[in-house]
């Protein structure tokens, strides 16, 4: 896929900046009756492939881990993106980043619709019992990645697994796309049952969340909460762009950093203010030169590593796809060694 057009894009800003555009109701939650999967501890991986995946070093993966983990299961990643049509091809775009990195296609789209990325006016509890229906059929935690209003859809699934928007949430099987008539699912690595509201994910986090999106009725009950993130996450990143219009963030503005009100290790990241909020996600193009692959997988957090000698528009994409990488194929390599020490822990 061609790399998103410079007209498209100036599109996507003039709708930005006017916050137009239709909601789109949440599914109906209709119940289907699904016969639960065996347990994740049953899930067979070659040996020598669960040495190779142990031996990994989750904070240190190469082009050659990556590789490595691509052979065995990963986590599904729940793509969202902003509330404005198109702005729906922008996380495709990333999507596109992500596959062109080594990351499976299956566990990105969505499996009934093949879509690419939900929508922030999607029912935020629907998406929480995707997040329980994923975790009880893969045996690991999946991820949310979420730009501009997706992002603050993001922080309302925690909020959701937290048990601060409701105490019970239904299962959402994503194949069907209707609620399970039940409210627990079975643990894939210890076996027992548990509540979905409860359940914790590996990594998410949000751009260019917050600003003008407030406005928006679907929104409100995100004012003086958003920058909180509960411990239904185990990290998060939240990254603000040094000036943002659209998210009214500021250059080292501290009342827009995000902050945990439980035990999820929260970070953020200021990217340039030349950064462009609409523009953040096209990364499509990133992993097609090698150079910059090889710099992204490279890339560690606090590193301070520069861009600039890097080709194209690189500079203006890089160093957020590059953070979000390194956390993405970080809790994949941890949620594979989770899973493959419960499978030996049920065996023994």
């Amino acid at each position: 896929m061609k790399t998103i057009s410079s007209r498209l894009v100036s599109l996507l800003v003039a709708l930005a900046l006017t916050l137009a555009g239709c909601a789109t109701p949440g599914r109906p939650a209709e119940e289907a009756a699904v016969a639960r999967p065996p347990s994740a501890r049953a899930l067979t991986v070659n040996r020598a492939l669960e040495e190779r995946i142990l031996a990994l070093d989750p904070e240190h993966l190469s082009g050659d881990d990556v590789r490595t983990l691509a052979q065995g299961p990963a986590p599904r990643i729940i793509l969202l993106h902003g509330g404005i049509y198109p702005v729906h091809l922008l996380m495709l775009s990333f999507g596109r980043f992500l596959t062109g990195m080594g990351y499976p296609e299956a566990q990105i789209r969505d499996p009934e619709t093949h879509d690419w990325s939900y929508s922030p006016y999607e029912d935020s509890g629907e998406l929480a019992g995707i997040v329980a229906w994923q975790y009880e059929h893969d045996g690991m935690r999946p991820m949310i990645i979420g730009h501009s209003q997706g992002g603050m859809q993001a922080v309302k699934v925690l909020r959701e697994l937290a048990g601060q928007m409701s105490d019970k949430i239904a299962v959402w099987n994503p194949v069907t796309h209707r609620a399970e008539p039940r409210t627990t699912i079975v643990d894939p690595l210890t076996g027992k049952e548990r509540p979905v509201v409860g359940i914790s994910i590996a990594y998410a986090s949000a751009v260019g969340a917050g600003g003008a999106a407030f406005m928006l009725p679907n929104q409100w009950n995100m004012i003086g909460r958003l920058r909180l993130i509960p411990d239904s996450v185990d990290e998060f990143t939240g990254f603000l762009i040094g000036l943002d219009m659209v998210a009214w963030t500021l250059p080292g503005a501290e009342e827009n950093s995000y902050r945990a009100n439980g035990t999820a290790k929260v970070r953020n990241v200021e990217l340039p203010a030349w950064y462009n909020h609409i523009t953040v996600p096209v990364t499509d193009q990133l992993p097609r030169d090698e150079q910059t692959r090889d710099w992204i997988n490279a890339y560690v957090p606090g590193s301070k590593a520069d861009p600039s000698g890097l080709p194209g528009d690189a500079v203006l994409h890089v160093l957020w796809a590059a953070d979000v990488w390194y956390s993405i194929k970080k809790s994949w390599c941890l949620e594979a060694q989770r899973l493959i020490h419960a499978k030996r822990g049920a065996g023994q």
